[in-house]
């Protein structure tokens, strides 16, 4: 067997492998979608991948029962937008200050910051909680944002990714012309590193979107409750009989993470592979 036949039927099975892959992911989201356009009976009949026509009846079935959606939507997007924002912004600080700066106990700082890589944040909610409510934090959404800040996974992508982008000579051409250290990080890193930064904060809003066991632990009022948090109220017995609308429920709170995929998806691609390259 040839050499380019080789290849292309190594091609062929990538090819197929990826697509079988891809169904993987997308079937079951497609069926919860069409679920949500189906009633509680031809729910029950079975497994159907064409969607129905109670939408709209599903929808009134939902808001007329208590589900705030709008509520919770605003909740979700003030939250993820603050952690966003944070995230990616101190930890391309953060990172660029490990990478560009040379100081006392740099090597101990990035260690310590890989082991917080490692570290489920889930670990010590309990502990946060009792700190929480001694700093009378509770049923805020400052503890919620604010510890952004410090994210350890966004930090190591930064670092990874800067390692290949930036050009130290920038750096000092920039400071020979006066422009302050401040300065250099916004107008020359910043948008150097714009790919990375815009991918972290996809990875961003969609963590913290998805985000449920903080929000459940440190938010007990309802109207301040999260899109997630509203879900996991459609298990009651209010909606225990109405399929159709817990299943629009679901799909109304991940439709947001899909629009931002499909929108951002090319930033995606672009800041894992310039990320990945190195000199």
């Amino acid at each position: 067997m040839s050499y380019t036949v080789k290849t292309r039927l190594m091609r062929a099975i990538i090819y197929v492998v990826l697509v079988i892959l891809a169904l993987i992911c997308i079937i079951p989201i497609w069926i919860l979608l069409v679920y949500a356009t189906r009633s509680t009976p031809q729910i029950q009949q079975g497994i159907s991948l064409i969607p129905s026509t109670h939408a709209v009846q599903n929808w009134t079935n939902l808001t007329n029962r208590g589900f705030k959606l709008i509520d919770g939507f605003k909740n979700s997007i003030i939250i993820s937008v603050g952690v966003t924002v944070l995230s990616v912004y101190f930890s391309m600080m953060f990172a660029y200050a490990i990478h560009v700066y040379d100081f006392f106990y740099k090597k101990f700082i990035y260690g310590v910051v890989m082991v917080l890589v490692l570290v489920p944040t889930q670990t010590a909610i309990f502990g946060f909680y009792r700190e929480m409510q001694a700093l009378h934090f509770l049923d805020t959404y400052i503890p919620l944002i604010i510890p952004a800040i410090a994210a350890p996974g966004t930090i190591f992508f930064c670092k990874q990714y800067l390692e290949s982008v930036i050009v130290r000579d920038l750096i000092d051409a920039a400071r020979i012309d006066g422009c302050g250290e401040i300065g250099i990080f916004h107008r020359i890193m910043l948008p150097i590193a714009k790919p990375g930064a815009v991918t972290m904060g996809i990875f961003a809003f969609v963590g913290s979107w998805n985000s449920f066991i903080n929000a459940f632990v440190l938010i007990s009022k309802t109207k301040m409750y999260t899109l997630p948090m509203l879900v996991q109220l459609l298990r009651g017995d209010t909606y225990r009989t109405e399929y159709g609308s817990i299943y629009l429920g679901l799909a109304v709170s991940v439709l947001p993470v899909i629009v931002v995929y499909a929108i951002f998806s090319k930033f995606i691609v672009n800041g894992i592979a310039m990320g990945a390259v190195k000199e």
